[in-house]
């Protein structure tokens, strides 16, 4: 059979190669085109590319620029919205930042705060299904599941008692690890050996808490508890305590001293927190020996308290405590109480871990930034009387003038005026300008410029706890508060705060102006605008900002104000104060991402 000779071909296999190739691009850029305009992934595209391009801090002078016209109120549309997966942003608890840090004492799982101008200049947004919290006091007991959709304490813990998932809530029976029956019958033993009840105890420091029940449940004995843990892999647990209503604080006992003044705290309390106390040169234990006030109590439950195979941790932590001269009242199975001395400790001169009292030139209540030292706070160090048994019982030393207001000239002169002055104001807040205090639509409150914590003290009969934010370059007036038997910490307002997004119903601050600028200047060492987007992320949808300050900075105010879209209203001063100032009361509208920017 012959063969069938056909044409060769004009084209090469090559050739052939290179057409297919083309072709297929075509044909696959048209149909990314249909995608991208007939569905909603052209949408999430773009949402995701405006996201991108706003955390970009490639261009600081963009940033720059938009800050004035918002300062200015040019910039007549709101801040833009953060991307949905920046509902729990901390901006100096980022792990995804930190994680590259060192872990030596922790340091990584500190405060480690971004560059003024690497923080993005967006709103954080609300989850989606987000709902206003459940009202105070029914929120120690349950909230919104979907406020923090977090499952992993409730299914890694549940079995002791912390938190469980029941129908459209969360729900807390009050349990803890080394507590799962209830925080209430551990609060009754440790009633045994110290008085929980009848105002001696009134401050009270709960480190590594959880979901902070043991705070919770201490609030009915007129203890007023400040709750901490890090950011660690259980996420959200400080988050959780204060959508419950419970005083707390993203806070990592690591390299620095603590956010506190000496003497702070009436009570500390750890159960199960694993600090090692001792480890360092039991440089821990004495930060919390600088926190504790003389005659205080320190409770620690758990390892390594009478604990399997830990018998030499054990045995080194009642030898601190010795070289201390702390009493041991008892030891209860796995409870340790202890009770400090009230006057200066009887350090010997020898001791196993080489403690050492601190020297003259050391101010015990310098705790911002500040290192830890490895030695030991003396009650001398700290004018005034400040033990337990030598200040006024709660309720009395809420409005008693502490010693330690002489910190400032004619200090009780000024505590007692001050004292007076927001009795006044907060009574016009509630009758004139008509702000909810006193209601059940504010728990958690915030005073960002708190001085002798005057505001708190006027709110005492409300149901409400307020922390106290005294900012680390002014006078360092919180050891003022502690005594008087309110809470708070140190802060620079040019930096984030610790805590997550929606945390606060009301935040108050009186003289904005003067948390952004350098002491004795007019020059600012940031700006009102991230000030405010940081107030925002602060507060609760549908949650209250009090603002005082000269008419120019409130004017300022209100044109940042409708920038982070909020609806505010400028009014006059109360007619028996003499100052020039102008408050602003505004209201935190509640707003969603849309779909597309899921």
């Amino acid at each position: 059979m012959g063969h069938l000779n056909l044409p060769a071909s004009k084209r090469n296999p090559q050739q052939w190669k290179l057409l297919d190739i083309i072709s297929a691009v075509f044909f696959g850029l048209v149909l990314l085109f249909f995608l991208l305009v007939f569905t909603p992934l052209g949408d999430s595209l773009a949402a995701s590319g405006r996201q991108s391009l706003l955390l970009s801090t490639s261009d600081p002078k963009q940033r720059h620029r938009l800050v004035a016209l918002v300062e200015l109120g040019h910039h007549h549309e709101p801040i833009e919205a953060c991307p949905a997966d920046s509902v729990d942003h901390m901006p100096c608890e980022d792990p995804r930042r930190n994680s590259q840090l060192s872990r030596e004492m922790n340091f990584y799982r500190e405060r480690q705060c971004p560059l003024p101008d690497e923080v993005p200049l967006c709103l954080i947004p609300s989850p989606l299904g987000y709902k206003i919290p459940v009202r105070w006091p029914e929120s120690l007991h349950k909230i919104w599941h979907s406020n923090m959709p977090h499952n992993k304490i409730a299914d890694r813990k549940g079995h002791q008692g912390w938190m469980k998932e029941q129908g459209p809530y969360f729900i807390f029976p009050g349990g803890g690890t080394m507590f799962p029956d209830g925080a209430a019958p551990y609060i009754e033993k440790l009633g045994q050996y110290i008085p929980i009840s009848g105002g001696t105890l009134r401050t009270a420091l709960d480190m590594g808490c959880g979901v902070a029940s043991f705070g919770g449940s201490l609030l009915s004995e007129g203890i007023l508890t400040l709750s901490f843990a890090p950011r660690d892999s259980h996420k959200a647990q400080i988050q959780f305590a204060l959508e419950r209503g419970i005083p707390a604080f993203v806070l990592m006992l690591g390299t620095r001293r603590l956010p506190f003044p000496a003497f702070a705290f009436d009570f500390i309390h750890c159960s199960r927190c694993l600090i090692p106390f001792t480890a360092y040169n039991a440089t821990y234990f004495i930060e919390v020996d600088r926190l504790l006030r003389p005659g205080g109590y320190l409770v620690i439950s758990g390892p390594p308290v009478q604990w399997p195979k830990q018998d030499m941790e054990w045995a080194d932590l009642q030898a601190v405590a010795r070289a201390l001269c702390y009493e041991l009242i008892a030891v209860d199975g796995n409870t340790v109480i202890w009770k400090k001395p009230d006057g200066d400790l009887c350090l010997p001169n020898q001791n196993e871990f080489g403690l050492e009292l601190c020297d003259e030139s050391n101010d015990p209540s310098n705790a911002w930034y500040f290192k830890l030292k490895r030695c030991v706070t003396t009650t001398s160090s700290v004018n005034g009387e400040y033990a337990i048994g030598t200040i006024p019982k709660w309720p009395d030393r809420l409005t008693r003038a502490p010693s330690m207001a002489l910190v400032m000239k004619n200090g009780i002169d000024l505590f007692e005026a001050d004292t007076r002055r927001w009795a006044r104001r907060v009574a016009y807040y509630k009758n004139t300008l008509n702000v909810k205090l006193g209601t059940p639509a504010i728990r958690n409150v915030m005073d960002m410029n708190a001085f002798f914590g005057g505001f708190a003290a006027a709110l005492a009969s409300d149901p409400v706890w307020v922390m106290n934010v005294v900012p680390a370059r002014k006078p360092l007036t919180l050891g003022v508060i502690y005594d008087r038997g309110l809470i708070g910490v140190y802060h620079d307002w040019c930096e984030p705060f610790s805590t997550y997004p929606r945390t606060y119903d009301l935040i108050h601050v009186a003289g904005i102006e003067s948390l952004i600028k350098l002491p004795g200047s007019s020059k600012s060492r940031c700006n009102l605008v991230d000030l405010m987007v940081e107030i925002d992320r602060m507060l609760r949808p549908q949650g209250t900002v009090v603002i005082r300050d000269s008419p120019e900075v409130i004017d300022k105010v209100a044109r940042i104000a409708h920038a982070v879209r909020w609806t505010a209203t400028i009014n006059d001063n109360e007619p028996e104060s003499h100052g020039r100032e102008n408050i602003l009361v505004a209201t935190k509208t509640f707003w969603q991402l849309t779909s597309a920017s899921h």
